[in-house]
């Protein structure tokens, strides 16, 4: 009898690696492999599970004859070519609900570390230097921060906000009334959110119409004194027009986890701010998001596999 075997491309948490172990399916394992590998290791594999890397490309689909189904242990399908797999009739299933908490408790911890300055105090700390006079930062209670955004994640910053005492403005194409309802939020045009918000906060998609959905127009809507988060995608943001902004002061500052390249590259002009906050993109890097990421995604190739 043949072994189905599933090509695991990326770190998985072992719950998952069990999950297709019980399945009776043979794991093979090879850490973000480039092209080529990918290439040469998908040729007798009927599922791939990868993260936010390695690319699947038309090329990984074309040369899997087997490939039934592709698995990403994470919320974003953009380094999956999609066309390509639905031509082929081959499943792409994620775990969109995995990391949303784990998103959105990241992105409080940006909003006060940016309201307190926290990451600036520590490296004054650190250089010896006892900055306690330029270290003067802000209350959360009682602002209002503006969710763009209400999906997972936006509901999950929603909910935190408001046992913060915060008030909530909400935008999303779709409105959903009733979750609004249970974080005590208000749904707003984007416009007055970004002209009324203390704390703009950004959970959409990379797609045609959210690229560089805050750009200069936008962000010269946002008060003097309030300030932006992205823990979404990099290119939601104009990096060139939040650096201008930045730069002459139209906002106070920044909490980034993702940028429009990544990794950031190296003397990269946001990392010259003292008022921004920057992490290399670990949204959904805690143990309990890897862990429901790996199974979710495990769970639902064995039951694709086995029909």
């Amino acid at each position: 009898m043949n072994v189905v075997k599933v090509l695991v491309a990326a770190p998985l948490h072992e719950k998952a690696i069990e999950v297709l172990k019980n399945a009776g399916f043979e794991v093979v394992y090879e850490e973000y492999p480039d092209e080529n590998k990918l290439i040469e290791l998908a040729k007798d594999v009927e599922a791939i599970i990868v993260r936010s890397k390695p690319k699947v490309t038309r090329k990984v689909i074309e040369a899997a004859p087997k490939f039934k189904v592709i698995g990403r242990a994470g919320v974003g399908l953009d380094n999956i070519d999609l066309e390509a797999a639905k031509e082929r009739g081959i499943k792409v299933v994620n775990s969109p609900a995995a990391s949303s908490r784990s998103v959105a408790e990241l992105t409080v911890a940006l909003m006060f570390a940016v309201a307190r300055k926290i990451a600036f105090a520590d490296r004054k700390m650190r250089e010896g230097v006892w900055a306690k006079k330029q270290c003067m930062g802000i209350e959360l209670e009682g602002k209002t921060i503006g969710i763009v955004g209400f999906g997972r994640i936006g509901y999950n910053v929603a909910k935190i906000a408001k046992a913060l005492g915060m008030n909530v403005l909400l935008y999303d194409p779709y409105p959903n009334e009733e979750r609004a309802k249970e974080v005590g939020g208000k749904f707003v045009s984007l416009e007055e959110l970004l002209k009324e918000s203390d704390v703009v906060t950004l959970h959409v998609p990379l797609i045609d119409a959210t690229y560089h959905l805050i750009n200069e127009e936008r962000l010269k809507l946002m008060k003097p004194t309030a300030i932006i988060i992205n823990a979404a995608r990099g290119a939601v943001i104009d990096t060139e027009a939040l650096v201008k902004a930045l730069e002459e002061g139209w906002i106070a500052g920044a909490g980034l986890d993702v940028f429009e390249e990544e990794p950031l590259p190296e003397g990269h002009p946001l990392t010259k701010f003292d008022n921004v906050v920057l992490t290399p993109h670990i949204g959904a890097s805690t143990v309990e998001a890897q862990m429901r990421a790996g199974v979710q995604v495990a769970e639902q190739i064995v039951e694709i596999l086995k029909g």
